[in-house]
């Protein structure tokens, strides 16, 4: 399906089953956090009904699209001109029948959900505590990177409510947020599951956490071998290559 770009945006093609997003060259575009978090939450069971809260431009519905079966995706994205820019995303995939974008705070879904509605939840939230670190002043890329609309704590309090007994949650975040993390998630009684490093090589410290909690759940928490992007000779690793369907 054709669709209408506006001034700075473009068309990206995703090289998985020739999927494409739009993107504003001036705005915030996706990273390889949000690809690695579609490859981790692949295991959600075919039929699922899949929530991403701050979806952004919706690249985790629609690579989530592809790596899941029968599944039904809503995007949860408060900014009302990226919501539209994932809404033609969405409809220049035809994934309408699998895909909803909708543009609220996650903070007021409990005016629209039921609680435990949803089998899973998938987000990759804001990094950054409000009035820490540098700031940026393009207000959509400042949301996106800074808790301004919503804090660690109520992507995770919202998850709770939405997810039913057993449902899981799959996050990615930073290492340096990571007691916070898993403070909040035992809080609302979201046990964490699997936790997963991210490191760009075997020398250097991780950048990126990967976490599955799962609602009710017994306390066991398994931690996987981390997953390096690059090798010795500055080439990306096997496993970031299956990743991204380069082998």
């Amino acid at each position: 399906m054709e669709v209408q770009l506006k001034e700075n945006e473009r068309i990206d093609d995703l090289e998985l089953e020739n999927l494409k997003i739009i993107q504003n060259s001036n705005g915030f575009c996706f990273g390889m956090d949000s690809v690695l978090l579609s490859d981790f939450a692949k295991e959600i069971k075919q039929g699922s009904n899949i929530i991403d809260l701050g979806t952004g431009t919706g690249i985790l519905p629609i690579l989530l699209s592809s790596k899941t079966k029968d599944t039904k995706i809503t995007g949860i994205e408060v900014q009302k001109e990226v919501a539209e820019m994932a809404k033609r995303s969405i409809m220049l995939n035809n994934l309408q029948n699998r895909i909803q974008i909708i543009c609220e705070n996650i903070k007021n879904l409990k005016e629209i959900y039921k609680p435990c509605t949803f089998d899973s939840v998938v987000t990759n939230p804001p990094y950054k505590k409000s009035g820490t670190g540098g700031t940026n002043i393009d207000e959509k890329k400042l949301i996106s990177r800074h808790e301004i609309t919503a804090t660690l704590e109520d992507f995770i309090s919202i998850s709770q409510y939405l997810l039913k007994d057993k449902g899981s949650l799959y996050l990615v975040h930073r290492p340096e947020r990571l007691a916070d993390i898993i403070t909040e998630l035992c809080k609302y009684k979201l046990e964490p599951k699997i936790l997963k490093f991210v490191q760009p090589n075997f020398k250097k410290e991780p950048n990126l956490i990967l976490i599955k909690a799962v609602k009710n759940a017994k306390p066991h928490l398994k931690l996987c071998k981390p997953l390096y992007i690059y090798n010795e000779d500055g080439k990306y690793t096997d496993e970031l290559l299956k990743i991204y369907n380069k082998i």
